[in-house]
């Protein structure tokens, strides 16, 4: 049983890891790649505490008035879960404009110009003449 126990928790702190090191590749810029680094080393820390000792989970629980630790974890992945939604929201919102100021500067360079129509024109009725 004790060893079952332990397997599993190595397993689960394996997967902390994995997930940390995942999350921490890219960034914005300097600043928030490592703002983020360090909030996820802070959590990787706190998985792999609570993952050995569940109960420290529940005793920050209570202390916090939520019941049991499990429920903490919920509460906290709710948070996590809206963050990360705002968070994407931002980007994408970012990602529309820099596509839509793209696709302007493009259609303007590629649109045809005016003055070197009527110029062009006026070289194909010159050499129109000249034959």
């Amino acid at each position: 049983m004790i060893e079952l126990l332990l397997i599993v928790q190595i397993v689960l702190v394996v997967a902390v890891i994995l997930v940390s090191i995942a999350m921490m590749r890219g960034g914005v810029n300097a600043q928030h790649l490592a703002i983020r680094r360090i909030m996820l080393m802070v959590f990787a820390l706190a998985a792999a505490l609570s993952i050995f000792f569940p109960d420290t989970l529940t005793r920050v629980a209570g202390f916090l008035g939520i019941g049991r630790g499990t429920d903490l974890v919920l509460y906290a992945a709710i948070v996590c879960f809206f963050v990360f939604i705002a968070t994407t929201y931002h980007r994408f919102r970012g990602m529309e404009t820099s596509i839509t100021t793209l696709s302007r500067r493009i259609a303007l360079d590629e649109a045809p110009k005016p003055w070197l129509a009527e110029q062009n024109a006026d070289d194909r009725n010159a050499d129109g003449l000249r034959q």
